[in-house]
């Protein structure tokens, strides 16, 4: 027995049962001609041209779709920001809206009725008598306003205020015989914030942008 390293038989050529070359180890080329060596530095430069324009190109993409869901999450933090601003808007404006229209009924509680009238003048043109009822100190001012508003339009009936404790300051109830309208300043407002609050509620985060689109 020899000690040492031993080398693994490499079976370069084998045969078959006829004597013919079954398999033959592809023989390993020494020496290149300068065309070949130029033609071989040619292609690994491709090789790694290709490889490193890839490498870009999906770094690119990466990049891109970071932006974009960079981008998405600032939109719709952009879209909750402008809602909010709407619905803040909305309801600074409704409130000043309220303020202003309470004192202006404050300052004229009985024009109301008299708007009342002239939008109804030719509903009310065949009826003899009308009769109003509002707040116990507003009678005198409201039978005053109206029979002023009824010569303006030509409605030739009588006119009678009656005082109703029930009524607030600027309502009223307009009766006329085959008809009736009537008006309270508080349920109003009740109406108009709750539509508000509906359209704010609708619009949700789908309103028009902001600012126009350029293009």
């Amino acid at each position: 027995m020899t000690n040492g390293t031993y080398q693994r038989f490499a079976f370069d050529t084998v045969f078959d049962d006829r004597g013919g070359v079954a398999y033959e180890a592809p023989k390993v080329k020494k020496s290149f001609t300068p065309e070949e060596v130029e033609a071989a530095k040619a292609e690994a430069f491709a090789q790694g041209e290709r490889s490193a324009v890839a490498r870009a190109e999906q770094e690119a993409t990466q990049a891109l779709n970071a932006i974009a869901h960079a981008v998405h999450g600032a939109m719709s933090t952009l879209a909750a920001v402008a809602h909010e601003h709407r619905e803040g808007s909305a309801r600074l404006a409704l409130a000043c809206a309220n303020k202003i229209a309470d004192a202006a009924l404050d300052q004229f509680p009985e024009a109301p009725a008299s708007a009342a009238l002239i939008a109804l003048a030719r509903e009310v043109e065949a009826s003899p008598k009308l009769s109003v009822r509002v707040a116990p100190h507003l009678v005198e001012r409201t039978q005053a306003a109206l029979e002023q508003t009824a010569h303006a339009v030509g409605y030739p009936g009588m006119i009678v205020a009656r005082a109703d404790p029930n009524q607030p300051p600027a309502a009223f109830v307009l009766d006329w015989g085959d008809g009736r309208a009537e008006f309270n300043p508080d349920e109003a407002a009740q109406r108009v914030a709750e539509a508000l609050d509906a359209a704010i509620a609708a619009e949700g985060l789908h309103a028009e942008p902001l600012l126009p689109s350029e293009g």
